[in-house]
């Protein structure tokens, strides 16, 4: 059996289109070698990077944070399940800050959506004159209270 695998085999056995492979290699995030033909090859460890890409996608991390986090992986070797297992150790204080965002966004679906506005029996106390449009576009209390993204400012 071959340790070479196509991209259209590549996605069978990962659950990723071949749009996005392409688009992961382009990134860096994963890599592929040359057939003489000029076709992508993968090594089948690639399935692994793959899977890691597909669950921190899942809890949040954007593609940079995931380069970021595959840069740590020893060079020149297959990873092994110590080397995930550091890189995912470094997510728990990450999953936790979802799973409070989460529940924040479940709360507020009750009453409101944080201004944007769903309610407007309660926004005349909640949102009086419509002041929250001062401060902005979209659902400005839900940010304010969630505090800013990775590398976002606020003024």
């Amino acid at each position: 059996m071959s340790d070479l695998l196509s991209i259209g085999a590549v996605s069978r056995r990962s659950g990723v289109a071949t749009s996005a492979l392409r688009y992961y290699e382009e990134l860096g995030l994963i890599s592929a070698e040359r057939a003489p033909s000029g076709h992508r090859r993968f090594n089948r460890s690639v399935l692994r990077r793959i899977a890691f890409i597909a669950f921190a996608q899942r809890i949040g991390l954007t593609l940079d944070e995931i380069g970021a986090e595959l840069s740590r992986l020893p060079p020149g070797r297959v990873p092994v399940g110590e080397d995930w297992g550091r890189l995912s150790r470094t997510w728990h204080t990450r999953i936790r800050e979802r799973i409070a965002e989460l529940q924040r966004l479940q709360e507020g679906l009750t009453e409101c959506i944080g201004c944007g506005c769903l309610s407007l029996d309660q926004c005349a106390l909640v949102n009086p004159d419509d002041c929250e449009a001062e401060r902005g576009p979209g659902p400005t209390r839900w940010v304010r209270q969630r505090g800013p993204a990775p590398g976002e400012t606020r003024g």
